[in-house]
Order: C-alpha cells, then sequence, then structure tokens
C-alpha cells in the first residue's frame, strides 16, 4: 500500500512538472521503477501505459487554455509514434548506455543555450508565427519518440529545447503541443511493448496510481503555463535541462564522479538556476512596468510582438 501510495505522488509531481515545463514525466517516474528493481523494458512499458491517460488529460487541459499547435503536434507526434514504436519493440536488446552521455551532451548546450537566451534577452519576437517545417520537425519526432521509448524518456527534453530554441512558437505553446503530441507517442510505445514482451514484468496497479497522480496535476499543470511569463518559462526549462543531463553525465562511465563532487556541481548549478529565474522575474516585472513591448502575464501578444503575429498571419502560408 505504501508503495501506491508513492507511485501516485510521483505521478503527481512528475506530471505536474511534464505539464508545466514540456518534461520529465518519464525520466521521474522510470528512475523510481528502476531503483525498485523493475527492469528496464517492464519500467518502461508501465509509465508508458499511464501516459496514455495522463497525455490524454494533458493534451485536453492545454488545449482548454490555448496552449497548442495542432499543425505541430500531427508533424511532430507522427513520425514520434513511429520512432516510439521502433525503441519500444527493440529495447529488449538494443543498449542506450553508451548514446546517453552523447545525447545528453547535445541536451546540456541547448539548455545553456535556452538559459541564457531567456534569461538575458527574454522572447526574441522576429522568428514569432513563421511555420516550423516537416524537415525539421519529423526527424526530431523520429528522434525524440526513440529515444523516450528505449531510455524511458526522452520526448520533452529533446522536443522542448529543440521548438523553443526555433523562436517560432510561443513556449507555452511549445509545452503544450509536446505534452499533447505525447499521446500519440505513448500508444506506439506501449503497442511496442506488448508486442515485445506482453504483459511480463508490468504491474497494471502501478499504472493506475501513476496514472491518477497524473490526471490530478494535468489540468493544474496547464494553468501554469497559461500564466507564466515566457521569459521566465524559459529560464526555468533550460534550468531543468542542465540539471538533468549533468546529472547523466556525472553519472556515466565516461567520467563516474564521486558522490561528493557531484552533489556539489549540483549545488552550485542549482543556486545559479535560481538566480537566472530570479533575474527574469525581475526583468519581466520592470519590463511590464515600463510598457515594454513584452508578453502580458496570460502570455497573449502586446506591442511589437503583436505587429509581428499580424503579420505573419497576413503571409502566405509556408508550404511544408
Amino acid at each position: 500500500m505504501r508503495t501506491l501510495v508513492l507511485l501516485g505522488l510521483v505521478g503527481l509531481a512528475a506530471q505536474l512538472v511534464d505539464g508545466s515545463l514540456g518534461m520529465a514525466y518519464g525520466v521521474t517516474s522510470t528512475t523510481l521503477l528502476l531503483a525498485i528493481g523493475t527492469n528496464p523494458a517492464a519500467a518502461s512499458a508501465t509509465v508508458h501505459l499511464a501516459e496514455i491517460g495522463t497525455t490524454l488529460a494533458s493534451g485536453a487541459s492545454h488545449w482548454r487554455f490555448g496552449n497548442v499547435d495542432w499543425k505541430v503536434v500531427l508533424k511532430i507526434g507522427i513520425p514520434g509514434a513511429v520512432g516510439a514504436f521502433a525503441g519500444a519493440t527493440f529495447l529488449s536488446w538494443l543498449s542506450t548506455e553508451l548514446a546517453a552521455p552523447f545525447m545528453s551532451l547535445v541536451l546540456l548546450a541547448l539548455g545553456v543555450y535556452l538559459l541564457v537566451r531567456f534569461t538575458l534577452r527574454g522572447l526574441d519576437s522576429r522568428n514569432l508565427g513563421k511555420p516550423l517545417r516537416k524537415r525539421f520537425l519529423t526527424p526530431l519526432g523520429l528522434v525524440g519518440g526513440f529515444l523516450d521509448a528505449s531510455g524511458g524518456g526522452g520526448w520533452g527534453p529533446v522536443g522542448t529545447p529543440a521548438l523553443l530554441a526555433s523562436g517560432r512558437i510561443e513556449p507555452r505553446k511549445v509545452i503544450g503541443s509536446i505534452d499533447t503530441s505525447e499521446f500519440l507517442v505513448a500508444v506506439a510505445a506501449s503497442i511496442g511493448f506488448i508486442i515485445g514482451i506482453g504483459g511480463e514484468g508490468v504491474d497494471f496497479a502501478w499504472v493506475a496510481v501513476l496514472f491518477a497522480g497524473g490526471l490530478i496535476a494535468a489540468p493544474i499543470a496547464a494553468w501554469l503555463v497559461r500564466h507564466i511569463p515566457p521569459r521566465v518559462l524559459g529560464s526555468a526549462v533550460g534550468g531543468v535541462i542542465i540539471l538533468t543531463n549533468t546529472r547523466t553525465l556525472l553519472r556515466s562511465e565516461w567520467i563516474a564522479a564521486p558522490t561528493t563532487a557531484a552533489v556539489t556541481v549540483y549545488i552550485a548549478l542549482a543556486l545559479v538556476w535560481i538566480a537566472a529565474v530570479a533575474y527574469s522575474i525581475r526583468r519581466h516585472l520592470a519590463e511590464r512596468d515600463v510598457g515594454a513591448p513584452v508578453l502580458d502575464k496570460a502570455n497573449n501578444p502586446t506591442g511589437e510582438v503583436a505587429a509581428v503575429a499580424e503579420a505573419a498571419a497576413e503571409r502566405p502560408a509556408e508550404t511544408s
């Protein structure tokens, strides 16, 4: 009973973070399942089965608050489903141990870029409203889906920073679209696991409590992302990416950092992250008070951003 309650709380916390920042549900939940001795395939299968429900609820909540770009959902979600099915099917013999450090380095670089960019510059409106092409979203979806299923998490950490870095879609819509498209990834991964391992090692009571916790958190997270300023949201996402991938690198065979050294690094990075978010909040409040062209509290375009969005709407749609 204690384990079920703990899993329910983990599902709630993981979905609250995932729905607010566009990542970390799979990483958080899978890490716990592995820590209590679940084999990797069963752990990933359990999490993805729960995610069918949590991502559906999260997507509906984000849609309700206007956080979803459906064109992006389809262009990234369908190839993501293909990649997830492949990753789940081959997880039983595919090792991601060597690939993880390489991907963590890439994601760490993206995280640093996002933290610096949003903290110091805020939302760059020059590309806002420009369409995202299939030749960018398709390979992104394939890679993200494959890593998500085969590594127990990765859809958010791969998709969210890449879409944010493009500067073509508002941060709240990046998170809403990534969370919504993850439903397709979760369904495809679950089908792949059912084909690959059947129900072996999957505890459906665990699936149920993970889902229940995520279901409670989904609408709260969607409301939060609707009201958090883009500058602050970008800094927060950048910090999550940096901390998550630094942990992966420090625990890899490449570095194998001693516990004391690793803790010292985590504390230092956390302090930098907190300072960056605090600075972003101060800058947002200052710009809002003087009437600067920023996104308002509800993330609705005003000032220069509105002009850019209006001009983008008047341009002929760019072909994919």
